[in-house]
């Protein structure tokens, strides 16, 4: 969890008991070029830098028929972020939203979510662009975009 408990003005946070009411699988780790909040993007862009998704061995033949999609969707758990602001100033500018009405890493289930432009599939690892996460951040689960759920066509006989 993020060491820093700051409140901002207007910000307001709820007493929260250990959560023990849910399991989740990780499935492996992302690798991004960023070690920290303040270098780290508020939203990936389809062009950005180059990450992995490093899963566990075990899950490479749940990758089968992903190599069709131009976009996919990443979840991961933002492990370092708090979970206890009911609401956020995100800007500091005194404009107050609730947590469900922003797309803040502050989350009482912390889960992030991307469309990223998949680059290649090498073995356990997914290439892409468009992530917005740190270096180290654990993999929830991977899924066709949900706009383009239908597979790129294959290619027509004789055209090229």
């Amino acid at each position: 969890m993020d060491k820093d408990k700051t409140i901002r003005a207007n910000e307001r946070a709820a007493a929260m008991p250990a959560a023990d009411d849910a399991r989740l699988r990780f499935i492996g780790v992302i690798r991004t070029p960023w070690q920290d909040r303040a270098q780290c993007p508020r939203q990936g862009v389809l062009d950005g830098p180059e990450c992995r998704l490093v899963l566990d061995p075990v899950w490479q033949p749940a990758l089968e028929g992903l190599q069709d999609y131009d976009l996919i969707e990443v979840l991961y758990w933002l492990d370092r972020s708090r979970r206890d602001l009911v609401t956020q100033s995100p800007r500091g500018d005194g404009k107050t939203l609730g947590t469900f009405a922003l797309r803040s890493p502050v989350r009482p289930n912390p889960i992030g979510t991307s469309v990223v432009r998949l680059v290649a599939i090498e073995a356990a690892q997914v290439v892409v662009r468009g992530l917005d996460c740190l270096d180290g951040t654990p993999l929830l689960d991977i899924k066709p975009d949900r706009g383009s759920f239908t597979p790129k066509a294959p290619p027509k006989p004789g055209v090229s």
